[in-house]
């Protein structure tokens, strides 16, 4: 165990020597540049329409994705699933009303609620989440 901690301890002084010099070179590199204008750098900011962002976009609108909407989940022992039989009733931790999770491969990227339209059901959004929220969520 001394061992992992000593190594985590030296990759994290390594990480954080790096961060160092890379926050370094661009600070002096402006240091020594002339001041930009206010102008030039509005200009750097404003994107062409058909820029290279919006050709990259392109490109990946049509990968599909799987989209599972989750009612709830439950535990139960092997002996109890093979008595599983047609009409048999599964308890969920969810309680009725309770907002679903919409997740995107795997990732929770929304909440709703469960409508039903023309016999169909589909869920109503009622909560987009951040990506703070989710990147937060990966850190767990």
């Amino acid at each position: 165990m001394a061992d992992d901690d000593a190594i985590s301890a030296d990759d994290w002084a390594a990480a954080m020597a790096e961060q160092e010099t890379a926050t370094a070179a661009p600070a002096a590199a402006a240091a020594a540049a002339p001041a930009a204008k206010p102008a030039d750098v509005f200009k750097q900011l404003t994107a062409d329409p058909a820029g290279p962002v919006n050709q990259r976009l392109e490109m990946i609108l049509d990968i599909p994705v799987t989209v599972t909407v989750e009612l709830g989940r439950t535990r139960i022992a092997i002996k109890n699933l093979l008595q599983l039989a047609q009409g048999s009733v599964i308890e969920l931790d969810a309680l009725a009303g309770e907002p679903m999770d919409v997740l995107v491969n795997g990732c929770l990227i929304a909440q709703g609620e469960v409508v039903v339209v023309n016999d169909k059901f589909g869920i109503r959004l009622t909560d987009i989440i951040t990506p703070e929220e989710r990147m937060r969520s990966l850190n767990k």
